[in-house]
């Protein structure tokens, strides 16, 4: 009788740590939440509007991932991350891709030290924490796959050496419609490595206004300043946040309902190439984003659901008859998750 109270006890003691650890979760969440909130606010002091890119963009950085963000130019893609590193404490770089730009000015080279008579490393703009590949498809698919390596190892092979690069580090690429004259079309492979991808608009009426009072209030409006910006927490703290995230608890039928959803793209007819298993992937680590995002410690179906769109969009390929009749990625992406059956009941 002595044993079985014991056992008893010993079973009452565990689930009581196990609640105490779910709920001091559910506080850390909530507590992140928080803070990612004061980020969107310094954010908003210089890029209006958007919210949903502003979102996404934080969701990819909490996941780890990459961004490519698809839109003609002058709509403040730029001045996003630029804010978002700043409110985060840390760096980011620019490089404007070209048809003449060389893989080495990407990642860094080899130079030969006349003085010293010895070769030295010079690392390129690709080692910040931040790396802005502005109009990628501007340039040919030699120089884009020069980041092939950085954003999967996320490290640099210079002269047969491997470099580390900064933690956390993310390539956010904007891109011109391939309409434009000029550009040249990602290779599947590069898109593949993108977490998501998301098209931006032009603002509305109320945005568009705000956004001209604010830059045109006492400066000329040349340039566009981050002098409000102010960073809310240290690299250290942020990456704390992005452990919590990835810490997320997916429920097996979640899990289950993101690989249905990418193993889908793979069988339907209006496709000519689906999506492999980075899709699912991606869709479980931006939804444990959304969750944190959102103030959760647990992601839901309604998750993955509403991030099928941006991570699955640049992973397909429509066929020829489908775009005929007017059917985009995004809409088959969309269609194909309205006959896919989501899973109920309690997932907390």
């Amino acid at each position: 009788m002595t044993e079985n109270f014991n056992n008893e006890s010993n079973e009452s003691a565990a689930v009581s740590a196990a609640g105490q650890s779910e709920a001091a979760q559910s506080g850390a969440a909530q507590s992140a939440a928080a803070v990612l909130e004061k980020i969107k606010a310094e954010i908003s002091k210089v890029f209006i509007g958007q919210k949903e890119l502003v979102d996404y963009t934080l969701i990819a950085l909490l996941a780890g991932g990459h961004l490519l963000i698809e839109g003609v130019p002058g709509l403040g893609k730029t001045l996003l991350v630029r804010a978002l590193a700043k409110a985060i404490g840390g760096e980011s770089k620019r490089v404007q891709f070209t048809p003449d730009l060389m893989p080495s000015d990407i990642t860094g080279n080899i130079m030969l030290d006349v003085r010293e008579g010895r070769f030295i490393t010079k690392k390129g703009p690709v080692f910040t924490n931040i790396f802005i590949a502005d109009e990628i498809n501007r340039s040919p698919a030699k120089t884009q796959a020069a980041l092939f390596e950085a954003m999967q190892e996320f490290q640099v092979s210079l002269d047969g050496v491997s470099h580390p690069l900064p933690d956390p580090f993310m390539v956010l690429a904007t891109e011109n419609p391939y309409e434009h004259e000029g550009t040249y079309p990602l290779p599947d492979a590069q898109k593949d490595r993108f977490l998501m991808k998301l098209l931006i608009g032009y603002p509305d009426a109320a945005d568009e206004n705000e956004m001209v009072t604010r830059v045109l209030s006492g400066s000329s409006g040349a340039e566009l300043s981050l002098a409000g910006v102010e960073t809310v927490l240290s690299f250290e703290e942020f990456r704390e946040i992005r452990r919590l995230a990835s810490s997320v608890r997916a429920d097996s039928s979640v899990i289950d309902y993101a690989v249905r959803i990418t193993a889908a793209t793979r069988n339907s007819p209006v496709m000519e190439t689906g999506s492999g298993p980075r899709g699912s992937l991606a869709l479980v680590r931006c939804a444990r984003g959304k969750a944190i995002l959102e103030g959760r410690d647990f992601i839901i179906p309604d998750d993955i659901k509403a991030l099928a769109v941006p991570c699955l969009r640049h992973r397909i390929t429509v066929s020829a008859e489908s775009e005929l009749d007017g059917l985009d990625d995004s809409g088959a992406v969309l269609n194909l998750c309205a006959g896919i059956q989501a899973p109920r009941g309690d997932l907390q």
